[in-house]
């Protein structure tokens, strides 16, 4: 039944299903920022704002610039400014962090996506900055997908289903052929399942307590079980 796969990036190959917000934290608090959550939270936000309105990241980002760029600008926003020196250390110290262990994560998923690569066209679907075809490119694994729909570029962003819509389309396959596996419930699953594309859900630590609590039939807590649930369906 399925024939073609469709696969978030961010959260779902790169942080095991754990929302980014956390992977950063983890970050902060191994450089020694001496912030608490709620504060971090605030600045977060308020960076992906900035990262919204203007054109931050470049197409030739790889991961690692892009985390320089985005946590810079997530100190700026702290509510107490630090010496230049301390906000650079930590700033790097964080993007090594955060590149290490998305990295680890891609290189859990790499033999899956090698295996489903070679049974199944695949496309990548994401919310990102623009820079994704590097991102993988960086990462080894770009070649492992017939194309990618990302939100800076085709100026659609998810939850609307109209970028899975994207996405099935350029496999050249109908909804109901097509595999999406994300570890959004609202962003990937809701808005594939309104196409009648199968779903997995990726379920880790989400961004809010309630986000935590929901469930769903199709969940998984690893991105390699995607290979058990195809072999077994």
């Amino acid at each position: 039944m399925i024939k073609g796969i469709i696969f978030d990036y961010g959260g779902t190959l790169d942080s095991r299903g754990v929302h980014w917000s956390e992977v950063l934290w983890q970050g902060y608090q191994k450089a020694g920022v001496p912030i608490d959550k709620d504060t971090f939270r605030t600045a977060y936000v308020e960076g992906e704002r900035a990262l919204a309105r203007e054109r931050i990241i470049l197409p030739q980002d790889d991961f690692h610039a892009l985390l320089l760029k985005k946590v810079a600008l997530e100190i700026s926003y702290l509510p107490e400014q630090y010496d230049e020196a301390t906000a650079r250390r930590w700033t790097r110290e964080i993007a090594e962090y955060c590149d290490n262990a998305a990295r680890q994560c891609i290189d859990e998923a790499r033999p899956m996506l090698e295996a489903l690569h070679d049974r199944f066209p695949m496309m990548l679907v994401s919310n990102f900055y623009g820079n994704i075809d590097e991102v993988l490119r960086s990462y080894g694994i770009r070649h492992l997908f017939k194309g990618i729909i990302e939100s800076a570029v085709v100026g659609v962003r998810k939850p609307n289903p109209t970028l899975f819509k994207l996405g099935v389309d350029a496999l050249e396959l109908q909804p109901t052929e097509v595999l999406v596996v994300g570890d959004s419930l609202k962003k990937d699953i809701q808005p594939a399942e309104q196409l009648g594309c199968h779903v997995l859900w990726l379920k880790g630590k989400g961004w809010t307590e309630e986000e935590d609590k929901q469930t769903h039939p199709n969940a998984i807590t690893r991105v390699t079980q995607v290979l058990d649930w195809l072999n077994n369906n």
